[in-house]
């Protein structure tokens, strides 16, 4: 939502400003936005990331990027052993302590 304001210069001032805005190929509205943008700054975050990113503290690190393709395979089995109720056999268990 936009906010309409309205300022008062001396003619002097508002000249200058607005050739400045043309010698930038910018309105004399943009040129205004601009200097108060440059003045105040980037806003303050409202959120810190790491309540994204760090949600589990617990256990070895993992590299989801290098290591997606065997821990979602990790998983399905594992939920497909527990939706049967079958425990992991020893072939698939020492193919695990191999790699």
């Amino acid at each position: 939502m936009n906010a309409r304001t309205q300022i008062t210069l001396d003619p002097e001032t508002q000249r200058r400003a607005q050739g400045k805005a043309a010698e930038l190929g910018i309105s004399f509205a943009e040129y205004v936005r601009r200097l108060i943008a440059s003045d105040l700054g980037q806003p303050q975050q409202k959120a810190d990331v790491s309540i994204i990113f760090d949600l589990i503290d617990e256990g070895p690190p993992t590299d989801i990027a290098r290591d997606k393709d065997k821990m979602i395979g990790e998983a399905v089995w594992s939920d497909y052993l527990r939706k049967t109720g079958r425990k992991a056999s020893n072939a698939r268990n020492s193919k695990k302590s191999r790699r």
